[in-house]
């Protein structure tokens, strides 16, 4: 299992792209060891990168409302972003920022962490794992990637921009819970017994 308190540290020392050189701190992400959900957003913005934590300005204020209609708390789910460091000016994350920020760091916090439902804030997130889709025809439907199962959402700054979103926004949130107590239930559920076959064993498909 890797260390998610040394990788936090090593993300904070990170020039490992030009972003790196202008911020004034990096955002590795915050909440449990063992999320059952970890929210994935764009990239640090200006109070984000002054006080390290990732969604504390608007943006994270309307999120903690949605993790709220989730029955969630904060304290109970991860959130970071596909770069830990603001772009000049908030700009967009180039593709070459996030290629670096993803290989070296966002894919290690996914593996030490193993969330049960990954949620893509905004289209830069959802491109990382479901390239092919587009976040108008796909929030709030849950998608298979290999073994992570992801559920793509607007980023809430949207909301702040075209307020007609925030409903949506909270309609999508509020399937949240019954997605997790389903991957709870698969993820307990007794596995029959197999008879005994030279063929290898089958491995259980989900069913979305």
């Amino acid at each position: 299992m890797l260390d998610l308190t040394s990788l936090n540290e090593k993300i904070s020392l990170c020039t490992a792209c030009k972003l790196g050189e202008d911020r004034t701190n990096a955002v590795p992400g915050e909440g449990p060891k063992d999320p059952d959900v970890m929210f994935i957003g764009e990239a640090p913005g200006f109070y984000e990168d002054r006080e390290g934590k990732p969604f504390v300005g608007q943006s994270g204020k309307f999120l903690n409302e949605l993790i709220k209609e989730a029955g969630l708390t904060r304290e109970k789910v991860f959130i970071s972003n596909i770069v830990k460091c603001r772009p000049p000016n908030n700009r967009d994350p180039l593709p070459d920022e996030i290629d670096t920020c993803e290989e070296l760091w966002l894919s290690q916090q996914i593996k030490a962490l193993q969330p049960k439902i990954i949620v893509t804030l905004g289209r830069h997130s959802l491109s990382r794992f479901l390239p092919n889709e587009t976040i108008s025809r796909v929030h709030g439907q849950p998608r298979l990637k290999g073994d992570l199962l992801i559920f793509p959402m607007y980023h809430p700054a949207a909301a702040l921009h075209q307020p007609k979103l925030r409903g949506t926004l909270i309609s999508d949130m509020q399937k949240l819970p019954n997605l997790i107590k389903k991957e709870n239930k698969i993820e307990n559920q007794e596995v029959p017994a197999q008879p005994e076959t030279d063929e290898p064993n089958p491995k259980q498909l989900r069913m979305l």
